[in-house]
C-alpha cells in the first residue's frame, strides 16, 4: 500500500492521509527540486515523488528522483530519502553528465598514451 506525501511551506515532506487532498495538492504543485539542462539533449531532473510505494514504516520513504534524460546516461535513475541526498546525487549526475558529453566522453588525449 502507498504512502502519500505533500511538500510543506519549507520544502519538506509531510505525510498526507487524506487521498483527495494529496491529489488536488499534486495537481497544482511545482516538484521540481533542481533541473540542470548539461546540453541542448541532455537534462538532470530531480523532483519530489510524493509516493511511496515501499510502505515499510520500519524504513525511511524515498520520495525524491533523480533522472537522467539523453546521452550516454539516459534513463539512470536514483530514488533518495532527503532533499540533501537528491540535490547531492543531482550534483554527481550533471558531472558524469558533462564528462559523458564532451568530446571523447571525458578521455583526453594524455590519457591515450
Amino acid at each position: 500500500m502507498a504512502i502519500y506525501f505533500v511538500m510543506d511551506e519549507r520544502g519538506e515532506p509531510q505525510r498526507e492521509r487524506d487521498l483527495e487532498a494529496w491529489s488536488r495538492w499534486f495537481q497544482r504543485a511545482d516538484r521540481r527540486i533542481a533541473r540542470t539542462i548539461v546540453s541542448a539533449d541532455v537534462t538532470v531532473l530531480t523532483i519530489f515523488t510524493g509516493v511511496d510505494e515501499s510502505a515499510d514504516d520500519e524504513c525511511a520513504s524515498l520520495l525524491f528522483e533523480t533522472r537522467v534524460f539523453g546521452g550516454v546516461l539516459s534513463g539512470e535513475c536514483a530514488r533518495h530519502r532527503t532533499r540533501d541526498e537528491a540535490l547531492a546525487t543531482h550534483t554527481d549526475l550533471v558531472v558524469w553528465c558533462r564528462i559523458g558529453n564532451s568530446p571523447g566522453a571525458g578521455v583526453t588525449e594524455d590519457m591515450m598514451g
